[in-house]
């Protein structure tokens, strides 16, 4: 009898010795919140010269969808191009390294819903595989919509919030320009030099060349695949 006892107490102390499965709530950091800032009015921004133009308001020439590379069918509606979420995701034809992209988003000015469930999508300024794995930068209805700060518009999701808040109301323009510095990998598969992420949302500096920890996670910590 003496030894089962000593046998049940030690598979119980195993049993509790376990680490606890990770939560998304593990990773959100809600302080301190970024200050309101106030951005100049909107104005489209011309392609400069030399720019890859990846949608010209007419067609969706340069995007696929992400799930199997086959043509992209998000609508178009007077020069606007509308997120399709029974679609899924769509992709740029090309691939891009390193690179200064500038895009305009609106949020529907009667959207509903808070937190993340808001007007919530995302810039992946680098797709690594099927779904969600890359780099993300958030968008999201951030003007008057609590959350945590690591998750609201400009911040890069999971990892940095943004410097400021400098989202306008719902159905008002924004823009984000996105200067994105590629990681590096050795021929083994060793990091080499981490990627870098500088944004400016409505012409403020949200992101400062921040060093990425890895690829963007929803649960858990960020980690680099070559």
């Amino acid at each position: 009898m003496g030894r089962l006892a000593v046998l049940a107490i030690f598979a119980a102390s195993m049993a509790t010795a376990q680490p606890a499965k990770p939560k998304p709530e593990d990773t959100e950091v809600w302080t301190p919140i970024p200050p309101k800032v106030s951005p100049q009015p909107f104005k489209p921004a011309p392609a400069p010269a030399g720019a890859v133009v990846l949608f010209d308001g007419s067609n969706l020439d340069q995007w696929v969808s992400h799930k199997d590379g086959s043509p992209a069918h998000w609508p178009i509606t007077d020069g606007v191009l509308t997120v399709d979420k029974k679609l899924g995701d769509i992709r740029t034809k090309r691939s891009f390294r390193s690179y200064h992209m500038h895009i305009e988003w609106r949020i529907p000015k009667d959207i509903t819903g808070s937190g993340q469930a808001r007007g919530n999508s995302g810039v992946f300024v680098a797709s690594t595989g099927a779904g969600d794995l890359g780099y993300e930068l958030q968008i999201l209805d951030s003007w008057d919509n609590a959350t945590y700060v690591n998750g609201q518009a400009g911040s890069v999701y999971k990892q940095f919030a943004p410097k400021v808040n400098a989202t306008r109301p719902p159905g008002e323009w924004q823009a984000y320009d996105i200067i994105w510095t590629a990681p590096t990998f050795e021929a083994d598969g060793r990091l080499k030099t981490p990627a870098r992420l500088t944004a400016h949302q409505n012409g403020v500096l949200i992101q400062d060349n921040v060093t990425l920890a890895g690829e963007t996670a929803y649960i858990g910590k960020p980690v680099y695949r070559p």
